[in-house]
């Protein structure tokens, strides 16, 4: 009898041991997944931004939005800084043609513009020989000073290598910034200066000491030396004559840095 109970509770302990062990690895507890809330700084469960939106409360609109719906006009190409403004504008009651412009691809610019721009040079010495007193006829545009550049080394100068009115306004009427990869980068540098300016180089490029609105406007107005209207004494009374058309009176003083971002100091 004794070793009968002995035996079961042998067995009993046994399978108590066996059902202890074995488990199913189905039979894994896990933690229940922390919910989403409103202050966990994270932009989570039906949230439209970072704790807000959806069951948290309404996002805050920014105080500032852009808005990028509309439509947008080219400002200016400049390439040339100054000469669509110059040659744009209206003289003969007639619209501005800027704004048509600043919306051509450059390389339907010239056959667009060029003959207007032209005319519109001629003008401003028709202008210019009215307010002096002489006849319009006598005082047109002169062959400047980027004779050499534009047409070649071979000649010197204006004198015998013009840069005619029409050359001139086909060059600049493409509002296009040029670049030479095998000449200094420059948007004028007379060289030897007048009157042959040996050397020179021009519209390969700009750099940031260049006074791009001086050039353009001796180009214009310059002629063959580079002062034709520079507000001289002819008289000898102290007081200018010509009327000053070769410069903007606003000089470059910065002493601009030769490294990015090319800033000059404060004044």
């Amino acid at each position: 009898m004794k070793t009968y109970k002995l035996k079961l509770v042998a067995i009993t302990f046994c399978s108590a041991l066996l059902f202890a062990s074995c488990s199913n690895d189905d039979n894994v507890t896990v933690e229940p997944i922390a919910m989403a809330t409103c202050t966990d700084g994270v932009m989570n469960g039906d949230e439209t931004g970072i704790d807000c939106g959806g069951a948290c409360d309404a996002c805050e609109e920014p105080m500032m939005s852009t808005d990028f719906s509309g439509s947008y006009a080219q400002a200016d190409h400049m390439g040339r800084p100054g000469v669509n403004t110059v040659l744009s504008l209206d003289l003969d009651g007639q619209a501005s043609v800027k704004d048509a412009h600043n919306t051509t691809i450059p390389s339907e610019m010239q056959v667009a513009f060029q003959a207007g721009f032209e005319a519109r040079l001629e003008q401003y010495h028709d202008v210019y020989a009215t307010l002096l007193g002489l006849n319009p006829e006598d005082v047109n545009y002169e062959p400047n000073i980027l004779g050499d550049i534009l047409n070649g080394p071979d000649k010197d100068g204006a004198t015998d290598n013009p840069v005619s009115a029409t050359v001139l306004t086909s060059v600049l009427a493409d509002d296009v910034l040029e670049v030479a990869p095998d000449v200094a980068t420059t948007y004028f540098n007379g060289g030897a200066g007048a009157p042959a300016f040996e050397g020179a180089i021009g519209l390969t490029g700009r750099t940031p000491q260049d006074d791009v609105i001086d050039v353009s406007l001796i180009l214009f107005f310059g002629g063959a030396t580079g002062d034709r209207f520079s507000g001289q004494d002819i008289d000898g009374d102290g007081n200018a004559d010509l009327p000053r058309l070769t410069s903007d009176g606003v000089a470059l003083t910065a002493d601009i840095s030769t490294t990015f971002p090319y800033l000059g100091a404060p004044e």
